[in-house]
């Protein structure tokens, strides 16, 4: 039985994380869509995000009243909240953040294009630097640093900030595995890991199977996992020790990577610092040799 309501935004996300498994498929999709699009929940009236949602509105009903709010304007209001303490600017850039898709006026132009991504990835920076101290970071250093082993796991368009993150882990003095799947032995690659050993599982909508497969067959192999991806409901942060959540922006079905590179660059950094203050007794602030 809840003995009480969640009175904050965070609470509610905390409170979805402990019941979701609790919760109806369709109250389960209500609340993976409110994480994922806010700014709908707090803006609009609950039919007109069951209109973009594709998700009934009583769904959204159930789910804030089995989380244990009284409705869906209370639901709504946690979620306005925020909006109402951030400046005019941030919460514009907020609302074309996660109101989907930008529009381009002609496709064919290269130049508008390029405007069109550049526009992307800045909202995205913008919103990742907004909550920036929400995110557990100095825990994912810690997860890393005590890990024998890093394995890292990205595919699909998730792959190129696995590839980077393993090489610049590498180049911070910090054992890192990247897992490909290269020849089909992805089973195979994952079965190095050991209770010793972490997993950082990088994957975002539509979530690779493969990911999802490691992720389960590294769980049972008793390692850790710090799971990147865009919400505490997604498949690679379930039993996982540590989720860091980013929400890049998406242009015409292509997700902006800049946040989660970002974010790899900062676990780097965080780590190369740490490192360097274990061996020499103080902060290094000159990282130059590394070259990530």
């Amino acid at each position: 039985m809840l003995t009480h309501k969640p009175a904050t935004l965070d609470e509610l996300r905390a409170r979805i994380v402990d019941l979701s498994a609790g919760l109806t498929p369709r109250a389960r999709a209500a609340a993976r869509y409110a994480l994922e699009h806010p700014n709908d929940i707090a803006l609009n009236p609950v039919a007109a995000v069951a209109a973009s949602s594709g998700i009934a509105a009583s769904a959204f009903i159930r789910m804030a009243q089995g989380l244990g709010l009284s409705g869906y304007s209370e639901l709504r209001r946690l979620f306005l909240e925020p909006l109402q303490r951030t400046s005019v600017p941030s919460f514009r850039e907020r609302i074309r953040h996660y109101g989907g898709e930008q529009a381009i006026e002609d496709p064919a132009d290269p130049a508008q294009v390029l405007h069109a991504f550049a526009r992307a990835n800045s909202v995205s920076l913008d919103h990742l630097r907004n909550d920036a101290a929400k995110l557990p970071l100095e825990r994912a250093i810690r997860l890393i640093r005590d890990a024998r082993l890093v394995c890292v796991l990205g595919l699909r368009r998730s792959y190129a900030v696995a590839a980077y993150l393993a090489y610049a882990l590498n180049r911070v003095g910090r054992p890192a595995l990247q897992i490909t799947g290269l020849g089909g032995a992805i089973a195979e690659q994952a079965s190095v890991a050991s209770p010793r050993d972490l997993l950082i599982a990088v994957s975002f909508p539509p979530y690779a199977a493969d990911t999802l497969a490691v992720c389960d067959q590294v769980h049972h192999a008793g390692a850790k996992r710090l799971a990147i991806t865009d919400t505490v409901l997604s498949p690679i942060a379930r039993d996982a020790a540590l989720v860091l959540a980013v929400n890049d922006a998406e242009l015409l079905g292509f997700r902006s990577l800049t946040s989660a590179l970002c974010l790899a660059q900062t676990l780097a950094m965080g780590l190369a610092f740490r490192e360097r203050r274990a061996h020499s007794g103080h902060a290094v602030a000159a990282l130059e040799d590394i070259d990530c």
